[in-house]
């Protein structure tokens, strides 16, 4: 059977972000469903909660897997979430998961500088877009460079769900996933910091990191990003 394919977004931005994976994979032949999160893109005036994001997730994940075997794909917060969601001691049908940029336990002192330096962000003149928009255009190639934002920023729901991430438990939920686990980091990606304890934990995971690469790594280093796809839906389908 064909696989099927779920991408989540990370914090702030939407299903908008996947614009080039969508149209590689519709070009492969692939089914492909790119989710909103509640609080952000099409969901913006949403609450933001794990519980609607994680039902978001499973329903995504349970309508595709009507439809046979499903490789999830996901990207910081959505990792994250998805890592727990993947983790669960009832697994989900998911035959295959990617978790890009989000290999870092959201707790204690990190977590903290990182609302800190999220909310000063966002306490400057327009939320800080001109300074978004500077970064994007020093890191991004043209041909990415708007998807991140197309979808709208999330800034109201940003707060609350980094404080959301903290109650999550990556280390027991890695344990549990017994399906193909590619972790993709880019090289100076900052949520690098427990790669190699997420590797050692999850019983059947690989690392990628992507020279010269950013925490963007899918907007970044798009065909790159698009050929581990690929090779995970390769692999997922030669079993």
């Amino acid at each position: 059977m064909v696989v099927q394919v779920v991408l989540v977004h990370g914090i702030r931005t939407s299903a908008s972000m996947w614009r080039t994976q969508v149209e590689y994979l519709s070009a492969r032949g692939n089914p492909v469903t790119a989710v909103d999160l509640p609080g952000h893109g099409t969901r913006m005036a949403e609450e933001f909660t794990l519980e609607g994001a994680f039902a978001t997730i499973d329903e995504a994940v349970r309508r595709a897997a009507s439809e046979g075997p499903v490789l999830l794909a996901a990207h910081s917060m959505g990792g994250l979430l998805s890592i727990e969601y993947v983790g669960r001691e009832d697994p989900p049908p998911v035959a295959g998961f990617i978790a890009a940029s989000c290999t870092a336990i959201p707790r204690g002192v990190g977590l903290a500088t990182y609302r800190m330096l999220a909310r000063r962000f966002d306490s400057l003149p327009d939320r800080g877009m001109w300074l978004t928009e500077r970064m994007l255009a020093r890191t991004l190639p043209e041909e990415t460079r708007a998807d991140f934002g197309a979808g709208g920023y999330a800034f109201d729901a940003q707060d609350v769900a980094l404080q959301s991430l903290s109650v999550l438990d990556l280390l027991a939920a890695l344990r549990r996933i017994d399906v193909p686990l590619w972790f993709v980091n880019g090289q100076f990606d900052q949520l690098r910091a427990n790669e190699r304890l997420f590797t050692r934990v999850a019983p059947r995971a690989e690392l990628i990191v992507v020279p010269r690469t950013t925490h963007l790594v899918t907007a970044m280093r798009p065909r790159v990003f698009n050929a581990l796809l690929g090779l995970a839906l390769t692999t997922l389908e030669s079993t």
